[in-house]
């Protein structure tokens, strides 16, 4: 496909011509050449087409520029051609839909180099504004269906006797139902036995400190610790301390990589609660969250609101880019040993799961879960 000069200059024309490696075709005006170059762009879709514009006066140019936002297309680029320019212009033609600015007298060299880069700029600018969308296998689907529907049937003695052994220990309801967030960020209704008192969430931030995959360090109390005033730092102050912004971040960054929140003995746990937590029995109505497509049998667990909103940093966002399961890598890597995952562990886990899920691979995991059945406590 030829580009495109549009223009009145002779000596502007030729010497483009000579400098672009392909015969020029020339046009007076814009709506001289807007039809020609609408049914070459739609004959040729993935072959950048590229115009050179001469600039005549901003009023005139300005005009030209209205024909090409009516009759502009993804592979053309629209390229000024141009003497003497202020900064001011080049913001304005930048805003005008011009994609690149040259001078008239431009070397063949760097020519080449604006016309091999600009194809490449427009892609990368397409693949960061089009959103990343997960799309759920058929198969994996079907086996979601297929395998939820027999172990609800096989398993609903189990359901009964749980219901009634919950109902007789504490009072509540005995599913218990929060938010979570799966695959590609959605926010659905989680599926639990209630396996806590019916107060549980309101007694979070009173056992924080026994989480298992922080430091003691990491668990001490803002302080108010002194702070020079002199410093040219920022200083961020509260009801109860002050802080440099610098340490501030710091904190912040601490609570990210320890955002699996995994208590010790927990003490909000019911006796009920520890047995069916111990044999995963508490999951099993999760496999209605499976049935209803919420969730699938292997995938990466959903996360609850607050612990989620700390991994849609672009180096983890990726672990929500693959469905949410009932179990998944991270759960079979160290299950029923005394090893202990650390919390960027996991995250890397769910990000090579979501990279590397097949129906194969989906299969060993299972088999993994079950010969790993029994939890120990650090799991």
């Amino acid at each position: 496909m030829n580009n495109i000069y549009i223009g009145n200059n002779p000596e502007w024309f030729e010497h483009f011509n000579s400098i672009t490696g392909h015969q020029l075709i020339a046009f007076q005006n814009s709506r001289e050449a807007a039809g020609p170059i609408a049914n070459s762009c739609s004959t040729h879709v993935h072959t950048p087409l590229f115009v050179f514009l001469e600039s005549q006066n901003p009023e005139a140019d300005k005009k030209e520029l209205e024909i090409w936002k009516k009759n502009r297309t993804d592979n053309l680029y629209l390229i000024l051609v141009i003497q003497d320019i202020s900064p001011k212009q080049i913001y304005e033609y930048i805003h005008s839909g011009v994609n690149e600015i040259v001078d008239a007298t431009i070397s063949e060299e760097s020519l080449g180099q604006i016309l091999s880069v600009l194809p490449r700029l427009k892609k990368q600018e397409d693949l960061q504004t089009t959103p990343q969308t997960f799309h759920l296998p058929l198969w994996k689907r079907l086996f979601d269906i297929i395998a939820s529907g027999i172990a609800l049937l096989l398993l609903s003695p189990v359901f009964l006797f749980t219901a009634i052994a919950i109902r007789l220990e504490s009072k509540g309801p005995v599913i218990y139902t929060s938010q979570r967030v799966g695959s590609n960020y959605k926010i659905f209704g989680f599926l639990k036995f209630r396996s806590m008192y019916t107060d549980a969430d309101k007694r979070l931030e009173e056992f924080k400190k026994h989480n298992q995959y922080q430091s003691q360090e990491e668990n001490k109390a803002v302080y108010s610790a002194p702070v020079s005033y002199k410093t040219e730092a920022t200083i961020l102050i509260g009801d109860d301390f002050h802080l440099t912004e610098k340490e501030y971040l710091e904190r912040r960054k601490k609570l990210k990589e320890n955002n699996f929140i995994k208590i010790k003995d927990d003490p909000r746990i019911t006796r009920v609660g520890h047995i069916i937590r111990k044999y995963s029995i508490d999951e099993l109505p999760q496999l209605l969250n499976i049935l209803k497509g919420d969730m699938s049998v292997v995938g990466n667990r959903p996360l609850p609101l607050y612990e989620a909103e700390l991994l849609t940093s672009d180096e983890y966002i990726e672990r929500f880019m693959a469905p949410s399961g009932l179990t998944g890598l991270w759960q079979v890597e160290k299950r029923g040993t005394d090893g202990i995952l650390s919390a960027e562990e996991r995250k890397q886990l769910d990000i090579q799961y979501a990279h590397k899920f097949s129906f194969w691979f989906d299969m060993k995991i299972i088999l993994r879960t079950f010969t790993a059945f029994i939890q120990k406590e650090n799991v």
